[in-house]
């Protein structure tokens, strides 16, 4: 019934009283309700690696984190050093007191060999690899890319850790979903992970596991811990990835497939899943839930699709009712971008977020 639901109706099916939604008293006995009754002591760890133009882009997805997520979460923020009094004074202004804490660090690569890390693809890149060595007293965590926006709660792709068997350590998505436009399968000159590789643009760690477990690899019969295959790794390889950490984390995995936990393709929406025509099923039937505008489609033209719901998370105010100032506007500019083949199919970018609103309602109503 609600697939088909106009803007004009969002009122009536809502059937929220609007001297109810965005009031401060109701959003704060929300809070109280869903985040200190709710687990307390348990808390999601998620990081992101920010450098150079990237600080509007890293505090939209940690809003769009903030938004819908239950149990509360720590932020991990990995960025230039000229990024972190930015970072401090946006975050401290968030509303979420209890709900929400965070923890800056310098982008850091081991000494020896920091100046080849730091230039391996982009800038800053390569921090993602080292995140179960620094952060040692983390058992699990959530990396994501700056251009990552939730559209459902962080809970629920977190609750995947407890899915993991007994030999998996970590969580991506496929590259592709089809072969025929598939990056790795075509070009790749070096091993990569299934039939079209993983993108590491989300990826859920056990961290723990990670530091414990030893690798297969190509280049000895020793297997070697986290720590201790990375460099040979890239010494290997360097001139056959381009990529860069992605590609070393699809060789990594080739050689140990069963340690890694595959994600169905809405938990990571990239364009190519639209552009050439709709080719993710599972978003199609239960929408998307986690959109990553990558290539910098949130920034220019080529996907004003994916644009328009970056926009919409980044002007939405907190506390404000997320059905007449967030969901309706989006609605209204998806419907302005059908001349695209994203735009075609529109609505699969706001079937979970409608979803993910009226279950954020139910709750409150709960409390």
């Amino acid at each position: 019934r609600c697939k088909n639901l106009s803007v004009s109706f969002w009122n009536s099916y809502w059937m929220l009283p609007s001297d109810v939604c965005g009031m401060n008293c109701f959003w704060e006995a929300a809070f109280r309700y869903d985040y200190v009754k709710t687990h307390p002591s348990e808390k999601m760890h998620l990081a992101v690696v920010a450098c150079g133009e990237r600080l509007e882009e890293t505090v939209t997805m940690l809003r769009s984190a903030i938004i819908f997520s239950i149990k509360p979460l720590h932020f991990h923020i990995f960025a230039e050093d000229q990024l972190h009094e930015s970072f401090k004074d946006i975050l401290d202004e968030f509303p979420y007191e209890g709900k929400i804490n965070y923890t800056l660090y310098p982008i850091t690569f081991p000494s020896e060999s920091a100046a080849e890390w730091k230039k391996l693809f982009k800038p800053c890149a390569s921090q993602r690899l080292f995140l179960p060595l620094i952060l040692k007293n983390v058992d699990s965590l959530l990396y994501v890319d700056t251009d990552i926006l939730f559209l459902r709660p962080v809970d629920d792709i977190w609750s995947f850790l407890g899915k993991f068997n007994s030999t998996q350590i970590a969580a991506m998505a496929p590259e592709h979903e089809e072969p025929r436009i598939g990056w790795y399968n075509r070009f790749a000159r070096h091993p990569y992970y299934g039939v079209t590789g993983i993108n590491s643009g989300v990826m859920l760690m056990n961290m723990t596991r990670i530091r414990r477990k030893y690798f297969k690899n190509d280049m000895t019969p020793v297997r070697l811990q986290w720590g201790e295959i990375l460099m040979p790794l890239l010494k290997k390889y360097k001139l056959n990835i381009t990529w860069g950490d992605q590609d070393l984390l699809n060789i990594m995995f080739f050689h140990n497939p069963e340690s890694l936990y595959v994600f169905p393709c809405q938990w990571n929406y990239r364009p190519d899943h639209c552009i050439y025509g709709s080719n993710c099923k599972a978003a199609e039937e239960e929408g998307i839930f986690i959109l990553h505008g990558n290539r910098g489609v949130y920034h220019d033209d080529k996907q004003p699709t994916f644009r328009a719901v970056y926009e919409a998370i980044k002007n939405y105010s907190f506390g404000d009712d997320l059905v007449h100032s967030l969901l309706q506007p989006l609605e209204r500019e998806l419907q302005k971008t059908t001349h695209t083949y994203c735009g075609r199919i529109y609505k699969v970018f706001i079937k979970q977020l409608t979803k993910s609103i009226r279950d954020l309602y139910a709750r409150r109503s709960k409390g």
